[in-house]
């Protein structure tokens, strides 16, 4: 089960378990559509995967240290291509 999908698309659950499920506040049962669940695309894992990623930050540190433009523009460069693979999520 995806509880961080369960969280999102259903703010009054404050608890999840695989077994007894979705429960709001007072321990009640919370009815959640499975396809909702599965269907759900967390707005945040962009963040994740530009992480991993990026070029390390010492490449432009070297290059500002030692003047070298090229080294500075390619980091740039680097860093949008990354941006520009993992977009963003529009809600």
């Amino acid at each position: 089960m995806n509880h961080t999908a369960i969280y999102a698309l259903y703010p009054n659950v404050v608890t999840v378990d695989d077994g007894d499920g979705a429960m709001d506040k007072d321990g009640n049962k919370v009815e959640i559509s499975m396809d909702a669940v599965n269907a759900w695309v967390d707005p945040t894992a962009y963040k994740a995967k530009r992480i991993a990623e990026y070029p390390p930050m010492t490449d432009y540190l070297d290059g500002v240290v030692k003047g070298d433009q090229v080294q500075i523009d390619k980091y740039i460069a680097d860093c949008l291509a990354v941006k520009d693979k993992y977009p963003k999520a529009t809600p």
